[in-house]
């Protein structure tokens, strides 16, 4: 394998780098034209469109997302097919079609002229590599850079690099090569991710339901998930403990607040799971209501089983979280750390995903989350010392687990950077042979669409659009 091409032309999109001399670079309207196909029964495989994995089918994917009732009307998209969806371009939510299946309505699907003009993978990877996102966002209109639009005009304007088709698989071939030994990585790194957090909450599930002293007399607690707890300590109903949405955003807030805003995929058990958008509150989703301060517990209580908690360990002048989220501000008898500790518990979680109503987005009312009893030292004093050794016993566990997160995130910008250099032509893949190890699967590929990734589209999210 060559390290370069022999011979460069400067790109006619900006954000390109030199390209190869013999590629063809034509606008999108060359090679693609837009379809509203739709269909007529639903019954059509439903397809996600992921920034990370393109367009795949949602059987195949952990899809937190609830479905609509009818998909009458959905629009239709074939193998070759670019879907884009227009609300999230700016984001890389888009990709080519390698399936028969229906989209949401809102999204623009564009149908080749000529069927063999593109490997779809190629584009696939093409589509989604940095200088081509940034294109998207300098062509797309809107108020704030969530709800940038990518419209077909728009699209079909961008110049498309277009390497001879012999190349084109050659790419896709090497890069899902290059993908498997990526995937295998990232499965390492969550499996030992998973393994410090299951050690993690045993520390708290035991310290939090029977304290520090083993010696300590036990009562029944009267809760049937529970069991015997310390005998001095209280059992209450958790609107005891807590004061639950203390403080809600009116609809005379001044339009011009600003405030970094907390949607439900924005938290995973314990800490937050990516930078918080800063919005004003006349740009800001309708439910972006609840005011977080420092030392509050909140925990979802829409698609519960995402057991998305946290406790506010920060100023929290400017937060603001989804009404999907209840918010507990504890009482003058409650250590507010250690509260954030009970909510993560084995037992408190279950009982809530227990008691969630629905299926596919299942819910519950902030009334029976107020009602559950809850158990808890009767003493500051003691609610601080079990908080101290649980931190203590966790803190090599927390350090553990964000050095695997760090390094998944670098070999997610290395393959990032790899895909951009072979798919503009930087590295001249047409020599290269696959070895034993370079064997491809799907499964194992499946593991790059990673678990926090957002695939709202319109009408499937929590209500934050």
């Amino acid at each position: 394998m060559d390290g370069a091409y022999q011979s460069y032309r400067t790109a006619k999109m900006q954000w390109l780098p030199p390209v190869p001399e013999h590629w063809d670079e034509q606008r999108a309207k060359v090679f693609f034209r837009e379809v509203d196909e739709r269909s007529r029964t639903g019954e059509e495989e439903l397809l996600s469109v992921s920034h990370l994995t393109g367009v795949t089918p949602r059987s195949q994917k952990n899809v937190t997302m609830f479905k609509a009732a009818s998909y009458v009307g959905s629009k239709l998209c074939r193998p070759g097919d670019i879907v884009i969806n227009t609300l999230w371009a700016w984001m890389a939510a888009l990709g080519a079609s390698r399936h028969v299946g229906i989209v949401s309505p809102a999204y623009g699907v564009y149908r080749p002229h000529r069927a063999d003009s593109f490997n779809p993978a190629y584009l696939d990877y093409l589509l989604r590599t940095r200088a081509y996102v940034a294109e998207y966002i300098g062509r797309s209109t809107g108020i704030r850079s969530s709800r940038l639009r990518l419209y077909p005009n728009q699209f079909l304007d961008i110049a498309l690099i277009q390497p001879p088709r012999t190349e084109q698989d050659q790419m896709v071939a090497y890069l899902r090569a290059q993908d498997v030994h990526i995937a295998r990585l990232i499965k390492a790194k969550r499996d030992l991710i998973a393994v410090l957090n299951e050690q993690k909450l045993r520390i708290i599930d035991h310290n939090v339901t029977r304290g520090l002293d083993a010696s300590v007399a036990l009562k029944p607690s009267g809760i049937e998930w529970l069991g015997d707890v310390p005998k001095h300590w209280a059992v209450k109903p958790l609107k005891r403990w807590v004061q639950l949405n203390a403080s809600t955003l009116g609809e005379k807030t001044d339009p011009d607040f600003e405030f970094r805003y907390l949607d439900i995929g924005s938290v995973k058990t314990g800490r937050l799971a990516k930078e918080l958008e800063r919005l004003r509150f006349e740009n800001a989703p309708s439910r972006a209501r609840r005011v977080l301060q420092r030392g509050d517990t909140i925990i979802s209580t829409v698609r519960t089983y995402l057991k998305a908690i946290w406790y506010v360990n920060e100023e929290a002048d400017d937060l603001i979280a989804s009404t999907g989220f209840a918010v507990m501000t504890p009482g003058k008898d409650v250590e507010p750390e250690y509260l954030g500790y009970v909510i993560q518990s084995t037992g408190f979680v279950n009982r809530v995903t227990a008691n969630s109503i629905g299926i596919a987005y299942p819910a519950i009312a902030e009334t029976v989350l107020g009602r559950f009893p809850v158990v808890m030292p009767s003493t500051l004093e003691e609610q601080q010392a079990i908080l101290a050794y649980i931190k203590a016993e966790s803190a090599p566990l927390d350090q553990a687990i964000e050095q695997a997160l760090t390094e998944i995130k670098l070999i997610r910008e290395y393959r990032d950077r790899q895909i951009a250099d072979v798919v503009t032509g930087q590295v001249d893949v047409r020599g290269w042979v696959p070895g034993p190890e370079d064997v491809v699967a799907d499964e194992v590929l499946a593991v790059l669409g990673d678990e926090d990734e957002n695939e709202d589209n319109g009408e499937e999210t929590d209500g934050d659009n």
